[in-house]
């Protein structure tokens, strides 16, 4: 980065802090905005001043909107005594882009990873309890990841809710469609004979 002059620098620093970007593609990055045309340039940065200043999460699953409830909220068309619990805001979308969920959604903002110092204490687990808590809820599907911290959040949301008068599922794990069963992986094989169904 010697090289730079010390605005590039800067914005490279910046960059390099954005998740998944390091200091090659922050240069990247760097060079293709000092290409760019100055409206281009503008519009960037109006969009993520925009974001900072509109986006809040929805006073009821905590998703991120513009308004006081998300869009999927506020549809009556919704199954409101279903939720469906998931780590963050980018796990929703691919629910909901997957089409086939008509419930409504929880979303925790994290998982449980106790060597990055988040526990229960950083994740919405209080206004999930709360929703419960209200009466009308008849299920509530854990739709964590399928990694170790999804799965001790998993157990976690499991042990809080057994005792509640609901319904507890969680998402089915195995095969993806059109996988070939010598390319999978043998923990996604086991898991898919384990939560074999009949036909």
């Amino acid at each position: 980065m010697k090289a730079y002059a010390q605005p590039i620098k800067k914005l490279i620093s910046e960059l390099g802090k954005l998740p998944g970007i390091g200091e090659k593609t922050a240069a990247r990055l760097a060079n293709y905005i000092l290409r760019s045309t100055e409206d281009d340039v503008k519009k960037l940065a109006e969009s993520i001043i925009e974001v900072k200043r509109k986006i809040k999460l929805c006073r009821i699953c905590l998703n991120l909107t513009e308004e006081d409830a998300c869009h999927i909220c506020r549809d009556t068309t919704r199954d409101k005594e279903v939720i469906c619990v998931v780590e963050d805001p980018d796990a929703l979308a691919a629910i909901e882009e997957s089409g086939g969920f008509r419930g409504t959604y929880h979303v925790l903002h994290g998982a449980l990873a106790p060597l990055d110092g988040i526990g229960p204490d950083n994740l919405r687990l209080g206004e999930l309890i709360q929703r419960i808590n209200e009466g009308s809820v008849k299920e509530v599907i854990i739709a964590t990841n399928t990694n170790v911290q999804g799965e001790t959040t998993a157990l976690l949301l499991t042990r809080m809710l057994k005792e509640k008068n609901i319904k507890l599922t969680r998402i089915a794990m195995g095969m993806p469609m059109g996988g070939d069963l010598k390319y999978i992986d043998k923990m996604t094989i086991s898991k898919s004979l384990e939560f074999r169904r009949g036909m």
